[in-house]
């Protein structure tokens, strides 16, 4: 693991010294990827990407597509640039997408930018590599909150072939994620009113559980045993609804609070688990 960690430190100083050229990152292991940094996919300043591609691809593999946490209005994809290579190391065929979206304000509203951006930034991948991938969605806290929105509400054409949800927030009007601390913000500027329809909640509209049916995608979970920003409760949440809907899905706790997943041994766990997850999708 020592030597992993070394190989990971000396890529992520090789990302951040080169700029946005393609690179190549040796992972040991004949495990190598080409990478670019800040690819736009939109107009916005903010819609940008990090494109991390097997060497020598001559396949056509499924895309993992990253989204970062931060409340809806803060956080960068620089998170999880570690997750992506240690996630790299376990899946050495996959393309990794780690994405920037639109941040919320005061004046900005969350929803719809942010579940736009995803499908903009979907649709900028299938013109870049000239084919329709499948995608896996993984996002932590806000980014794992979109990840299953996006994928339950939006994506009409079922692009998205599975969910991996770390700590997200699954349903809003849940007593026990009305304590969080900024749960005003998430009331007064998480959705833009106007896309509401009559007679539709801002809760439910932005709840993802209100949006699960019975061709849902399968979704893998990882809640925090003492996390105090999102409960267990929206684990159990979560469970039950796609558990009614009949949707494959696994779901875990964690030893530790909100930030805690990405330590070493939780990281490892999940890494794990998210790998005997997808191919069990892959026999269904």
């Amino acid at each position: 693991m020592k030597n992993l960690i070394i190989i990971f430190s000396w890529s992520l100083i090789l990302l951040f010294s080169i700029g946005c050229k393609k690179k190549t990152i040796d992972l040991g292991n004949k495990i190598s990827f080409e990478s670019q940094e800040n690819i736009s996919y939109g107009n916005d300043s903010e819609q940008k990407m990090d494109l991390y591609i097997p060497s020598n691809l001559n396949y056509k593999p499924d895309v993992f597509l990253f989204i970062h946490g931060g409340g809806w209005r803060s956080g960068n994809k620089s998170q999880l640039t570690f997750f992506a290579l240690s996630m790299m190391q376990k899946f050495p065929k996959a393309i990794f997408a780690n994405i920037n979206y639109r941040l919320a304000s005061t004046t900005h509203f969350a929803i719809p930018n942010q579940t736009d951006d995803i499908s903009s930034a979907i649709e900028h991948l299938e013109k870049t590599l000239n084919y329709k991938p499948r995608f896996v969605l993984l996002g932590n806290s806000a980014g794992g909150h979109l990840s299953m929105l996006y994928a339950y509400k939006f994506d009409k054409d079922k692009k998205v072939k599975a969910v991996i949800n770390i700590v997200g927030p699954s349903d809003l009007a849940d007593s026990g994620f009305k304590k969080y601390f900024d749960y005003a913000f998430v009331e007064k500027h998480l959705i833009n009113p106007k896309v509401l329809s009559s007679g539709t909640s801002m809760t439910n509209f932005i709840s993802p559980v209100k949006w699960i049916n019975t061709t849902s995608a399968p979704t893998l979970s990882y809640y925090g045993k003492n996390d105090q920003v999102i409960p267990m409760s929206q684990k159990v949440i979560l469970d039950s609804i796609l558990d009614k809907n009949g949707i494959f899905h696994e779901s875990f706790g964690f030893k530790g609070g909100h930030l805690d997943w990405d330590k070493e041994n939780n990281s490892s766990f999940l890494i794990t688990k998210i790998d005997q997850f997808l191919k069990q999708v892959d026999k269904k």
